[in-house]
């Protein structure tokens, strides 16, 4: 492991926690209750602060800020932590936020995640492994963004909402409702638009595993999702189908986005 490196512009607050093998860059700012783990990066004109720790070589581009207060106005200087996994890369003027009391008290986000230039990730939410938010892309409170998640540029996810895995969202899409795992969800008002084949090709879905997603999704267009989902929870199901039948069945506040009549 390389060795810690720190510039002399940084100020790193007494008690803050500074792994081996860390680069912190000009004018950077680590608060008392960080906590930066083996090789971290920070480039330059970064903000770390609040109860925040940050996994093994995540690196964090200009002028992001980390652990900063939620922007939520029942927010009263409760404890609250922000906890990002290993490997990260966070961009330039992403903006991420700790918890609340109302919703756990902590943000958490997972493994290998790319954040590009403008993302938010808002209060409590839970961001899985090798999720991708693209520029300017924000997320609300209190939503769950499962592993392998796309949200395209410019796209807005609204609070309590629960994105499945492998789900892509397009560009420019507002969404209001829960998406199904392997979803591709498109359009100013979202709505759900097949099969994230692009996803599920890169991950090795076989033609037979994709002709069953494509079966289970007709199913789900002909009536209720949770009816249909545990109708055939009780039937053999690949692994695939799982995620969705389990995802549908899952305690959600929310409805689903569907496919466009």
């Amino acid at each position: 492991m390389a060795e810690t490196r720190i510039h002399p512009s940084a100020v790193i607050e007494p008690g803050a926690e500074i792994g081996a093998g860390v680069e912190i860059g000009p004018f950077c700012v680590v608060g008392p209750q960080v906590r930066l783990a083996d090789g971290v990066v920070l480039k330059s004109h970064v903000v770390v602060t609040g109860e925040t720790s940050i996994g093994t070589e995540t690196v964090v581009f200009p002028f992001a800020s980390v652990g900063e207060i939620p922007q939520d106005l029942k927010f009263r200087g409760e404890r609250a932590r922000l906890e990002i996994g290993a490997r990260n890369r966070i961009r330039e003027y992403v903006t991420m936020n700790p918890g609340t009391e109302g919703g756990g008290g902590v943000t958490v986000i997972g493994d290998d995640g790319l954040f590009m230039a403008g993302a938010h990730v808002a209060h409590d939410c839970r961001i899985g492994n090798r999720v991708i938010l693209v520029n300017n892309a924000s997320v609300a409170g209190h939503c769950v963004l499962e592993d392998d998640v796309i949200v395209g540029g410019l796209s807005g996810v609204h609070q309590f909402v629960r994105i499945g895995r492998g789900a892509m969202i397009g560009a420019v899409t507002m969404v209001t409702a829960d998406v199904i795992p392997h979803g591709l969800v498109q359009g100013p008002r979202g709505h759900l638009d097949g099969l994230n084949l692009v996803g599920l090709k890169r991950r090795g879905a076989s033609r037979t595993d994709i002709a069953a997603l494509r079966d289970l999704l007709g199913a789900l267009g002909q009536g209720s999702f949770r009816d249909t989902a545990r109708a055939r929870a009780e039937n053999d199901a690949t692994s695939l189908e799982r995620d969705v039948l389990d995802f549908i069945l899952a305690p959600s506040e929310r409805s689903f986005l569907t496919m466009k009549s």
